[in-house]
């Protein structure tokens, strides 16, 4: 049997906004255990001083014009390679420093998923303004009983709050990943090198 926040009792959407006070707060806690560990640390805050300075010193060099005379060409391919090859490194040094928080990141998540799968088990906490897709029906209405696919199970909402909220959150509180970082290679997908083609 769900249960609601007394606060959110009186609301006509009192499970939604339930989880998405709850999906803030979360996102509050989680912000503040990365910054214990990594944030205020002079290391994260050399690493990202170093992808900074690489990534402006690289896009620079991408819009400087490019000269007629060969060798000069091939000095600056090579200074540009030099300072992506740095640029990719800081990335990678920067993925492993965040690894640390991760672990205790997900353990939060994991504990908070845990609680409210237990309090909104089977009960629709929102109606969707559209019929969704085969794919992501299996999403939002994992765990519902009928087959009203605008229906909304407390996972769907916690995932899009999840995401949404700490993303911006990062983004307001100036934890977003340094610029370089997103383009350095250290993703899962790196982009390709044009170089290589």
């Amino acid at each position: 049997m769900a249960t609601t926040i007394p606060l959110f009792a009186s609301f006509k959407y009192a499970d939604s906004l339930t989880v998405v006070g709850i999906s803030f707060c979360t996102a509050l806690v989680c912000e503040a255990i990365s910054w214990i560990l990594i944030y205020r640390t002079s290391s994260y805050k050399s690493l990202k001083y170093s992808i900074d300075k690489a990534a402006k010193k690289l896009e620079t060099m991408k819009t400087e014009n490019p000269s007629s005379k060969l060798t000069i060409k091939k000095s600056k391919t090579k200074k540009m390679d030099r300072v992506e090859t740095s640029l990719k490194e800081s990335s990678r040094d920067l993925s492993l420093f965040k690894f640390k928080s991760g672990a205790v990141v997900a353990l939060v998540l994991f504990v908070v998923f845990g609680l409210l799968n237990s309090l909104f088990e089977g009960k629709v906490v929102a109606k969707l303004p559209f019929h969704p897709i085969a794919i992501v029906r299996k999403m939002s209405h994992r765990g519902l009983k009928g087959e009203d696919p605008t229906d909304c199970s407390m996972a769907f909402l916690y995932l899009l709050c999840s995401i949404s909220i700490r993303t911006n959150l990062q983004k307001f509180l100036g934890f977003s990943p340094p610029r370089g970082a997103a383009g350095g290679g250290a993703g899962l997908f790196p982009m390709p090198d044009p170089k290589t083609n």
